[in-house]
């Protein structure tokens, strides 16, 4: 499970450095900002420092400043797919809502801070199909590039062109095609880069194709209906806990079966609607989050023999977690 152990900032350095992307950059920022109202499992301590992207100016002068100050950064869209630890992220957080968009038929680019639901009705008001899967998925465009993110039999990899993306190590921008950014089942170059240094997608071209409106419609109508009768809606969740195996049953089944729907620590259970869902009950910690998920782990390994791959990301400091015996 991908965690991070970075230095925590003293206040001095939190005000400082506050200072100078607010003169330099433009951006305000927050000191020890929570974080769990950011996320869709809505768990997770505070930022050392926070700000937000409102374009991709401010996140190239945001990345950039952290490269040249060795600033530790994160990178946070609409935080699915996340549990953020309850002694939160240390160094720069920074939530990206640059969301500009720009339809050039049968392409459309956009930016890394557009939900990807909105892409989904972006295309179809553009009379384009391929990317109605988009709608299930909770994450902006960058963040589902970073994972090559899919749903219903679809995924990023099939209908991506480029993407833009600002180097970790240098602040450079680069255009890279799907090969060049090793896109594989739920996973991708940029999810391997060291910590506190991510390269961060700026902005994705999706090749589509013509369609008429009522068609996707339709399409788009099966998806709401099959998430409403399938996923825990309406709850606190990350979305899948664990990748599906490449043979067998999905880990969905392999949970149900292993009798785990319903399995609570704290205030977090797994999800008696969608076993490979884990729900927060409103006073669930991050730390009940990743205890059930490891408990589900080792459960079904002892029961079925296969060991699940986390999908979800464990982020910030873990220092000192320990797993329920």
């Amino acid at each position: 499970m991908t965690e991070t152990a970075l230095r925590r900032l003293s206040e001095d350095e939190k005000l400082r450095l506050g200072t100078e992307i607010q003169r330099r950059v433009g951006v305000k920022t927050s000191r020890d900002e929570p974080l769990a109202r950011f996320t869709t499992m809505r768990v997770g301590g505070p930022a050392d420092l926070f700000a937000v992207a409102h374009n991709l100016f401010e996140l190239r002068g945001l990345v950039r400043f952290a490269r040249a100050r060795d600033l530790p950064l994160f990178l946070l869209g609409r935080g699915s797919d996340l549990v953020i630890s309850d002694a939160g992220v240390h160094g720069l957080v920074v939530q990206v809502r640059a969301e500009g968009s720009r339809v050039e038929a049968p392409r459309i680019t956009v930016e890394s801070g557009v939900p990807m639901a909105r892409l989904s009705t972006l295309a179809r008001d553009a009379g384009l199909t391929g990317v109605e899967f988009a709608l299930a998925i909770p994450g902006t465009v960058g963040g589902a590039v970073w994972a090559n993110a899919g749903a219903h039999g679809a995924d990023v990899a099939a209908v991506l062109v480029e993407a833009s993306v600002i180097s970790g190590d240098d602040g450079t921008e680069r255009t890279l095609d799907p090969g060049r950014l090793g896109l594989a089942y739920r996973d991708s170059r940029l999810k391997h880069g060291a910590a506190g240094r991510p390269d961060v997608v700026a902005w994705a071209t999706f090749a589509l194709e013509p369609s008429d409106r009522a068609t996707v419609d339709g399409r788009l109508d099966e998806i709401r209906r099959w998430r409403r009768t399938h996923q825990p809606l309406g709850v606190p969740s990350a979305g899948s806990v664990f990748r599906n195996p490449d043979q067998g049953p999905s880990a969905g089944e392999l949970i149900d079966r292993a009798g785990l729907k319903g399995m609570r620590v704290g205030g977090a259970s797994v999800s008696e609607r969608h076993a490979n869902f884990i729900v927060n009950d409103g006073h669930g910690t991050a730390a009940d989050v990743r205890r059930l998920a490891e408990l589900v782990r080792r459960t079904v390994a002892e029961r079925s023999g296969v060991d699940l791959v986390p999908e979800v990301v464990f982020a910030g400091d873990w220092a000192g977690w320990k797993e329920a015996v």
